[in-house]
């Protein structure tokens, strides 16, 4: 064996990840507010980039001496008083302020101050009022108890007590309970029920009815079975959080744009990308002229540059954009039966089959389906929702999607005296032409939100 070295000459295949490429990746995968923040900080460091803003087309010099001349000036002088030249007023036109685009919706500290506010207390109740309605979390419950409050204000438990009762008489019906169980009673006493057999329910068996135990606890309580389920629906018809219908300052509702919509027209479904959710970018052209004057060669190489970075990044969007138009259409032809008849028709589908439809990586159409959504005539749904495993029919096969559809549709037609057991629902799948296991059922179940059958059996 000889060692030495040697000069060669070799031939080999590599795949080389440029910048430009990874940018185009990221690009890809990213969603609508995430792209836009991208852009604004490429457009912080590249001068050559600009967005696009479409103006309107300026007029023509003849259209506005043609407008001008027909303009009725007796009607429009006749629309002024002759002395005071006061304008005429629409009574019918509506006013538009400053108060028509900017809302502040209540809250529930807010409701409940304005009723303190109304009410005849002295300033020391007041006073205990306003702390207390400080402590009240956003499901409308007293997060301290009554020492604590006490010994911080420095009065006697006595008197926070009776402002707590006095602040449970408050609107919504239920606040400032110290638990669940004086949530619900307080509601009962608001509504004027006396039942004691619902308040022994209430106190000792609520663990019982959230487990649809009918039978114990009409034992225990020593009364029929069906004036316990009567207890059990008056019950579940109580608001256990009555604070939640107000807005709260933790509250960051995030609305989702979808970034393309599907349209049914004369016959046709019709894919249109949201050009809205996509920036518009330019090349700014006193750059582009300044290229093409500047004699600094360091100037020159540098707006070259930059010129390279802004035209990769404006092919980068819109080849993002015709990406996903690509899987959509590839996905409405897949699912086509969903769109026109709904989720029980939704086809098993992996991002395989897109891919070799539309000649792409699987990767590819994964990024482009990350966090996008479309808008259809079926609703808001994210492109992730109509790639889903199923089981084999006779027909082809059926998605789980599909599967948990037909079950709560069983379940919703079932008699409540005798609900279906899992086992019941695996026969009635079967005859559909759907063979899964009572295993599967019951995981479909669960991940509905549905009980079993014990759970939603009515006396």
């Amino acid at each position: 064996m000889r060692l030495g070295f040697d000069l060669t000459l070799e031939q080999a295949q590599k795949l080389i990840m440029t910048p430009e490429l990874r940018q185009a990746i990221q690009i890809l995968q990213f969603t609508s507010q995430e792209l836009w923040q991208y852009v604004e900080s490429q457009m912080e460091a590249n001068p050559l980039l600009e967005m696009e803003n479409k103006r309107e087309p300026e007029e023509n010099i003849e259209e506005i001496k043609n407008k001008n001349e027909e303009i009725d000036w007796k009607e429009y002088i006749n629309e002024y008083d002759d002395i005071s030249y006061a304008s005429s007023y629409n009574k019918d036109e509506k006013e538009t302020t400053f108060e028509s685009y900017v809302s502040s919706p209540t809250s529930l500290k807010e409701h409940l101050l304005f009723q303190l506010n109304l009410s005849i207390l002295d300033k020391k109740q007041r006073e205990i009022g306003e702390f207390i309605i400080e402590n009240i979390d956003k499901n409308g419950y007293l997060i301290n108890n009554i020492e604590e409050i006490s010994e911080q204000l420095g009065v006697e438990p006595k008197h926070v007590e009776n402002v707590v009762k006095f602040v449970q008489t408050f609107e919504p019906i239920g606040v400032c309970a110290r638990d669940l169980k004086e949530c619900l009673l307080l509601q009962l006493e608001l509504k004027g029920i006396e039942n004691s057999d619902v308040k022994a329910v209430i106190k000792n068996h609520l663990e019982d009815v959230a487990q649809n135990r009918i039978a114990k606890i009409s034992k225990e309580l020593n009364i029929t079975v069906q004036n316990v389920q009567w207890i059990c629906d008056l019950i579940k018809s109580l608001e256990p959080k009555p604070g939640r219908g107000f807005a709260h300052d933790s509250d960051d509702i995030k609305y989702i744009t979808p970034d393309v919509y599907l349209y049914y027209v004369d016959g046709e479904y019709i894919i249109s990308v949201n050009e809205s959710s996509t920036p518009r970018l330019i090349i700014n052209n006193y750059y582009r002229q300044l290229l093409t004057r500047t004699s600094d060669e360091s100037t020159a190489n540098f707006l070259t540059d930059r010129l390279n970075s802004a035209t990769w990044l404006i092919r980068s969007i819109e080849q993002r954009r015709m990406t996903i138009y690509k899987v959509v259409e590839s996905i409405l032809k897949f699912q086509i039966e969903f769109f026109e008849k709904g989720k029980q028709s939704l086809k098993p589908l992996t991002l395989k089959d897109i891919a070799d439809d539309i000649g792409v990586h699987e990767s590819t159409v994964s990024r482009a389906t990350n966090g996008k959504y479309i808008q259809t005539p079926r609703g808001l749904f994210e492109l992730k929702y109509f790639f889903s495993s199923g089981v084999s029919t006779g027909d082809g096969g059926i998605s789980s999607t599909s599967i948990k559809s037909i079950i709560k549709e069983i379940i919703d037609e079932e008699n409540p005296k005798k609900p279906l057991s899992d086992q019941q629902i695996v026969k009635i799948l079967k005859s559909k032409n759907i063979d899964i296991s009572r295993r599967t059922v019951a995981k479909y179940r669960d991940e509905l939100g549905i009980p079993s059958s014990s759970g939603r059996r009515r006396f």
